[in-house]
């Protein structure tokens, strides 16, 4: 494989010392790789045709020329590096500037941010406000129901204001459970009797449910106790006059009497009237 030299005279000179190989100059590219090692690149100039204190005179040359380019380099930036400290001057009440700016951006937040969260309670508080309107006009709607129910009830029972009966109920009664007259007449009659007492027993226990929905500690409640009371003791009077003059072989009658009892959860009471009934 043939090497190339770089010859320093001129073709024409047919001897002296111009006319030798001379090697080229050191690749400045070599010594910009990362991996650069020194040893490593001295073991690849071994072929070269060059004394080590001529190699160590062009490795010395390099190193100016780098020292000197790295010296204009900086005599060029230089004036730019003086201007760049110049123009830092006063730096601190820029900074002071921004600072201020700041604060006064973050009180102006913070206002901002107690405001809605003051707008934030004022409507909190009117949501709540119409919550409990809203509460207060269902149990107002509720009692005007409970009283209605109640005057219903006096009216079907036909209860004077004192709770009692009056002449044409009891005229009722009697006529239905008598035992004059057809039977057909009177167990049809009955049978009228007793599913009219079905119906009140069960809007009187509608009644009871509204009453407990409200809460039995409501004034108007408290106060309507007396009404609700007699009320409940005129259906159950009916129930027991009713159960007392069912025919014994009427079986159907008395255990529609019965089944309404038990709705109103009064047992006890229907078994209290049968023994009566009895004797």
């Amino acid at each position: 494989m043939s090497k190339k030299f770089f010859f320093g005279g001129s073709d024409t000179e047919d001897s002296g010392e111009d006319s030798l190989p001379y090697p080229k100059p050191l690749a400045r590219s070599a010594f910009l790789t990362p991996e650069f090692d020194p040893h490593t690149y001295l073991s690849t100039l071994r072929n070269r045709h060059q004394t080590l204190e001529d190699l160590r005179a062009d490795l010395r040359s390099r190193s100016q020329d780098i020292g000197k380019e790295l010296l204009d380099l900086v005599n060029e930036d230089y004036e730019d590096f003086l201007s760049l400290g110049g123009s830092l001057r006063g730096g601190d009440e820029k900074i002071e500037e921004v600072r201020l700016g700041l604060l006064g951006f973050k009180r102006d937040v913070e206002g901002l941010k107690n405001m809605v969260d003051g707008r934030r309670k004022e409507v909190e508080a009117l949501v709540n406000q119409r919550k409990e309107i809203r509460k207060q006009m269902q149990i107002g709607r509720a009692l005007l129901d409970i009283d209605q129910r109640l005057g219903e009830l006096e009216q079907s029972l036909m209860m004077t204001s004192n709770g009692t009966h009056t002449e044409d109920h009891a005229e009722i009664a009697d006529h239905a459970f008598s035992d004059s007259g057809e039977e057909s007449d009177d167990g049809l009659e009955g049978g009228i009797i007793i599913s009219r007492l079905g119906r009140l027993a069960k809007q009187y226990l509608l009644t009871e449910r509204i009453v407990k929905r409200v809460g039995p500690s409501h004034p108007f409640i408290v106060k309507q106790g007396a009404r609700m009371t007699k009320v409940r003791n005129t259906v159950l009077l009916d129930l027991g006059n009713a159960l007392k003059q069912t025919d014994g072989q009427d079986t159907e009658h008395m255990m529609r009497v019965l089944a309404i009892y038990r709705d109103l959860g009064e047992s006890q009471e229907a078994s209290k009237v049968l023994r009566e009934r009895k004797h």
